[in-house]
């Protein structure tokens, strides 16, 4: 697969940066994802929301992972790997799109999945993971409370060498906040394609996991004079100094060693739920509204958590924001949608819809 690999330009604002990739594979759909206006509901009329659609980046590939995983994979089959190691919950869109990257790439992808099932019969084949499946990812499943660096990494490293001893062919790990690989050029990169289109806007707002997307975004934004204020939505249940910790890591690596995380992104937590997968109430019934009243599909775990942080700002702490026209990055989700688990917690509130036997 090595015809596929593009050499890389960076933008010329961020050739001074450290660790530059040297190639790029085009996984998304080709174009830039366009920024439309977007009614949120409930907003402050006074707020104008506009929304980066990187949900329309492909359609199993479809959100920002795509574009992280363009520099990541490019670096695995320069290197002459021929598996892909990563992790994430059972539902991962991650693991999805690393999946359907690998397979399109000739790679074989290894998931280790969090659940709480204790053998496969427990398992419901549906969403991402049906996706996963599809795909043919190898699953290696792990306790629900598995800790990442001191269990699941190491799982992972112990299977690149069983690979490497029993096959001879190497891996590629990707780990879960990024640190010293590719991913967050993606949006590095997206920050040019933002800057190119011209539209006007004060701040940028995203949904924070693994925090390779914010990182992107800061590096760049700093680098072009912050000409944006940039605020994200943690979603998972790493503590905030854990949080700062991976932006700063990030930002050493590349060389930016004395900026300091809060001069660059605001973090807000106010949105985790006791598990990765929960939704808050609120939560739940802008998802539905936003469907119902503008088209827009939120998922649960990242978007509609980002989007209604930013609905509570708006309307309770206005002043947070450098003006009010906010620039809502939209980081797709959508097939995890399709899964039982995350379906049944929002059929209350799905009151619209009629239902009628014509006969």
């Amino acid at each position: 697969m090595t015809h596929r690999l593009q050499e890389y330009q960076p933008p010329e604002w961020a050739q001074s940066l450290k660790l530059i990739p040297k190639h790029r594979i085009q996984l998304a759909a080709p174009g830039v994802t366009p920024i439309t206006e977007w009614k949120l509901p409930d907003a402050p009329e006074d707020f104008k929301v506009l929304l980066k659609r990187d949900d329309y980046t492909g359609s199993i590939l479809s959100g920002n992972k795509v574009r992280k995983l363009e520099f990541i994979l490019a670096e695995a089959v320069a290197n002459g790997c021929k598996h892909v190691i990563s992790a994430g919950a059972l539902q991962s869109n991650h693991c999805r799109a690393v999946a359907a990257s690998c397979a399109e790439l000739g790679l074989q992808s290894h998931l280790f999945l969090r659940t709480p099932a204790k053998q496969v019969s427990d398992l419901k084949f549906d969403g991402n993971l049906f996706l996963d499946r599809l795909f043919g990812a190898n699953f290696y499943l792990v306790p629900a409370d598995a800790d990442y660096v001191e269990f699941i990494e190491v799982k992972m490293q112990e299977l690149a060498e069983q690979i490497k001893k029993e096959k001879g062919e190497t891996s590629h790990l990707i780990c879960a906040n990024g640190s010293k690989d590719m991913g967050m050029w993606g949006y590095i990169q997206c920050f040019e394609d933002i800057r190119q289109q011209g539209v006007e806007f004060d701040d940028i707002l995203c949904a924070c996991g693994g925090g390779r997307t914010i990182c992107g975004l800061a590096v760049a934004n700093y680098l072009c004079g912050m000409p944006y204020r940039l605020h994200t939505i943690v979603v998972s249940k790493l503590k905030r100094d854990n949080y700062r910790k991976i932006v700063q890591d990030h930002l050493n690596e590349v060389g930016l060693q004395d900026v300091a995380v809060e001069d660059v992104v605001t973090l807000y937590f106010n949105q985790v739920t006791p598990e990765h997968g929960e939704n808050l109430p609120s939560q739940l019934e802008l998802m539905v509204k936003s469907a119902e009243q503008t088209g827009v599909v939120l998922d649960n775990i990242y978007t509609a958590k980002a989007a209604n942080e930013l609905k509570e700002l708006m309307q309770n702490k206005p002043e947070v924001f450098k003006g009010n026209r906010i620039l809502f990055l939209h980081t797709g989700g959508l097939p995890s949608l399709q899964s039982e688990a995350k379906i049944n917690p929002l059929l209350p509130y799905l009151t619209r819809s009629k239902f009628m036997f014509v006969s």
